[in-house]
């Protein structure tokens, strides 16, 4: 038996009335509503005050029916309706940063894998101690200013997409720095970034085995983020702020990469512990997340952060990538979800996959 996720009586009803794929539209929405089409499920989009017209010029991947309401953070309003409509939310970014793991948590609406790794997610101390835990290699941190001796990248709590990240050279350059909610201080890594988007199936039998499911890599993506790409072009962080600008990590855009094929027992044995400790530690995790780490000149990779749950760098992939056409042709992370929900159906095993 795979991991076993509570199950509310809600669910018994999914069994009569096939459920609904749902979720705000925003992050990688198209995909996942592409996803579910392709699975024959019908979509619900959530929205902030009208339905994004940018849908319509995406008829495969428009949402067969949006739910409106005047904040995304008042998603709990609209719980009559979701229930009555038999949907289940798949969290993303956008439940991340809008709706917060506390209120995304008590949400009364059946949610596409376990609920409560959001909230180690969002925060990166408990995050830390769940990567300790795994054993994996991970850049280091410091407490304060006073302890930096190096190059070091402020991160802000939560799935803010890069904003307001501060690179500093050392701690001089730290204290000078505007720095105003709560943060960790991280050695920052000379290296290529690489964020690696895995699926982690307890229904599967077959595969890459870890636990009592399969482990799957579907895609792998770098980032571009904004004025900070230009660094390069104007020599250093000192000639951007002289110019009058401030660096900044907001992700603008993804690039395709794949990994040298030497490097993959290395990151599939990284994604294996950081599964298999997600077990002991909160029941598991189920679908999709993201490892995201760098890549030293010692062929050494070190995470710097892991994202539990569909990322964006995933809608490079819609109609498949490299590695997810070794699994199946044209599998996009959307199509896997709807899948994996699908084959919950059919073994009767929702109780696994849901929470």
């Amino acid at each position: 038996m795979g991991v076993q996720l509570s199950k509310p009586a809600l669910w018994e009803e999914l069994r009569s009335q096939p459920p609904r794929i749902t979720t705000i539209c925003s992050h990688s929405s198209l995909q996942i509503f592409h996803g579910a089409r392709l699975e024959g499920f019908s979509t619900i989009g959530i929205a902030e005050k009208s339905p994004p017209r940018f849908y319509d010029a995406f008829p495969k991947a428009k949402p067969d029916q949006f739910l409106t309401m005047p904040k995304l953070s008042d998603v709990d309003t609209l719980v009559p309706q979701l229930q009555k409509e038999h949907a289940v939310l798949i969290p993303t970014g956008s439940f991340v940063e809008y709706v917060g793991p506390e209120k995304f948590n008590r949400l009364p609406v059946p949610v596409f894998g376990n609920r409560h790794v959001m909230a180690w997610e969002s925060d990166r101390e408990k995050e830390r101690e769940w990567l300790e835990m795994a054993h994996v290699p991970m850049p280091e941190r410091f407490k304060d200013a006073s302890e930096v001796d190096g190059p070091v990248i402020v991160k802000y709590y939560g799935a803010k997409g890069g904003k307001g990240f501060i690179l500093a050279k050392n701690s001089e350059d730290l204290l000078a720095s505007p720095i105003r909610q709560p943060h960790v201080i991280q050695e920052y890594i000379i290296g290529t970034r690489y964020y690696l988007h895995f699926f982690y199936s307890p229904l599967s039998t077959d595969g890459y085995r870890v636990a009592d499911g399969s482990l799957e890599l579907l895609g792998i993506d770098r980032r571009d983020e904004a004025n900070i790409d230009e660094l390069y072009k104007l020599g250093s962080q000192e000639e951007l702020t002289r110019s009058g600008i401030q660096p900044s990590f907001v992700v603008t855009g993804n690039v395709g990469v794949v990994l040298r094929e030497s490097l993959l027992p290395q990151v599939f044995e990284v994604a294996e512990r950081i599964v298999k400790t997600s077990i002991d530690l909160f029941g598991g995790m189920v679908g999709p997340f993201c490892v995201e780490g760098i890549m030293t000149e010692a062929l050494e990779f070190k995470v710097f952060e892991i994202s539990t749950r569909i990322v964006a760098g995933t809608n490079l992939y819609v109609s498949g990538s490299p590695y997810s056409d070794m699994v199946m042709p044209g599998l996009s992370t959307g199509r896997r979800i709807a899948l994996e929900l699908r084959r919950g159906l059919k073994e009767d095993r929702l109780g696994e996959i849901l929470s």
